[in-house]
């Protein structure tokens, strides 16, 4: 069973390899058979992703570093019911196409199971 420090430290460590850019350390925080879901918009383009299994989550993951970085990382709060979470983050997201900055609010719903991603909904809006 996968207990509240080991949730927050995934919670940590999936938030640092985002800011990082770091595909290999991201996909290895998912379980094989995770779900991924991302939602949200920015302007107004709404955003909605969803991926089963890491097979399909991987392409998904590896856009998103490819084609963003993120700066000015600010973790607002963190809500543990094992074996759930909800983060509330904000940050600063840079276009590496078009060179935009928009500052975003996230919020993570994350379902854990033997100490990996089981299922992981992204919300995000641009502020």
């Amino acid at each position: 069973m996968t207990d509240r420090a080991q949730i927050e430290q995934l919670v940590h460590d999936l938030h640092t390899a985002r800011l990082e850019g770091d595909l290999e350390r991201l996909c290895g925080l998912y379980a094989a058979e995770a779900r991924l879901r991302i939602a949200g918009s920015s302007g107004d383009q709404p955003i909605a992703i969803a991926a089963i299994g890491l097979a399909e989550i991987r392409p998904w993951l590896s856009i998103l570093v490819k084609t963003f970085r993120l700066s000015q990382y600010t973790l607002l709060s963190l809500t543990i019911d094992v074996p759930r979470a909800a983060a509330h983050w904000r940050a600063d997201i840079h276009s590496k196409i078009t060179g935009a900055v928009v500052p975003t609010e996230l919020v993570d719903l994350l379902d854990v199971s033997a100490g990996r991603i089981a299922s992981h909904s992204e919300l995000f809006v641009a502020c």
